[in-house]
C-alpha cells in the first residue's frame, strides 16, 4: 500500500487511499454499522498497518449509507455471555482497539452523520478531530438499552472531552446530544451539510500532508501522556463491569433485543 487511490475493502470496513488520505469506511448500513467483532478487528489491523506507511498523511473514520457513524457494538453477540471472564474480555478488547486508535501517530478525523452512540462513541471520542452534519445524535444510552457500563478508562475518556457534568446526562440519563449541542459543548470541531460534508473533511484531511510531521507527531504524543497520567489502571473498574454484565437485568435486555420481547428492570 504505497500510492494513492489504492483501493481494498472487505464486506464491512471498507478502506480506501486518496492523496495520502486513508478513508476507513463502516459498512453495515442496515443494521446502522454496528460493530462485529471482525470490524472491531479489521480497523486494529488498519491502524497497525497505516502507522507505519509514509504515503498516510491522515485517516478519516466515517459510516457508509448516511444514516449512522457506528451504532454501537452488534448486541446479538452479547447472547453468549455467561460468565464473568466475557465481560472483562470485551471491554478489555474494546479498550486495546479504542487505545490504538487514541494513540495512533497520525492525525485522524471522525466524519460522523447519524448515530454515534455506544461503541461508536468510543471511536469518535479518541479521534483527533470530529467533523459531523446536522443529524448526528452522540451518547452512550446504556442505561435505557443494555444495563452494563462502559470501562474505567472509556468513562475517562468522557469525561476528559465532555466534563463531568455532560458524562453524567450521558451516562445516567441516557442523554443523547444534538449536532448543535456537540458543537457548542467543543466535541464537535465543525458542522458541514450533508452533501458538502465529504468534501470538507477531505481537505482538511489533506491540509495535514503539508504541516511538519514531527510537530504533528510530538504534539499527538505530548497530548496523549499528559491525559494518561490521569488514567487509572484497566481493571480499577473489573468489578462494576462484571457486576453489570453479569446481571439478570443485563441478560434480559440482550434478549429483548433479539427475540424482541418485552422485559423490566429489576436491579439485579
Amino acid at each position: 500500500m504505497s500510492t494513492n487511490d489504492h483501493l481494498t475493502h472487505t464486506d464491512s470496513v471498507t478502506f480506501d487511499l486518496r492523496n495520502g488520505v486513508a478513508w476507513i469506511g463502516f459498512n453495515r448500513p442496515q443494521s446502522r454499522n454496528a460493530m462485529t467483532w471482525e470490524m472491531y478487528d479489521a480497523l486494529e489491523k488498519h491502524c497497525d498497518q497505516l502507522a507505519a506507511d509514509d504515503s498516510v498523511h491522515a485517516v478519516v473514520l466515517h459510516g457508509v449509507g448516511g444514516e449512522a457513524f457506528v451504532a454501537g457494538t452488534d448486541i446479538s453477540q452479547f447472547s453468549g455471555f455467561s460468565k464473568p471472564e466475557d465481560a472483562i474480555g470485551y471491554e478489555r478488547r474494546i479498550d486495546r482497539v479504542v487505545g490504538k486508535l487514541e494513540t495512533f501517530p497520525k492525525p485522524t478525523l471522525a466524519l460522523i452523520e447519524g448515530a454515534c452512540v455506544g461503541g461508536g462513541a468510543a471511536l469518535a471520542l479518541v479521534c483527533d478531530f470530529r467533523y459531523a452534519t446536522p443529524t448526528m445524535k452522540f451518547g452512550v444510552p446504556i442505561a435505557k438499552t443494555l444495563g452494563n457500563t462502559l470501562s474505567i478508562n472509556n468513562v475517562s475518556r468522557m469525561i476528559d472531552m465532555l466534563g463531568v457534568a455532560r458524562t453524567k446526562e450521558a451516562l445516567m440519563m441516557a442523554r443523547l446530544f444534538s449536532a448543535d449541542e456537540a458543537l457548542a459543548a467543543g466535541l464537535v470541531n465543525q458542522q458541514f451539510d450533508a452533501d458538502s460534508i465529504y468534501a470538507e473533511v477531505a481537505t482538511l484531511a489533506e491540509a495535514f500532508a503539508k504541516r511538519a510531521p514531527l510537530t504533528l507527531q510530538a504534539s499527538k504524543a505530548l497530548i496523549g501522556r499528559a491525559l494518561e497520567q490521569r488514567r487509572l489502571s484497566a481493571d480499577a473498574g473489573d468489578d462494576w463491569v462484571t457486576t453489570c454484565y453479569m446481571s439478570r437485568d443485563f441478560a434480559a435486555a440482550v434478549e429483548k433485543f433479539v427475540n424482541k420481547t418485552p422485559f423490566e428492570w429489576s436491579g439485579h
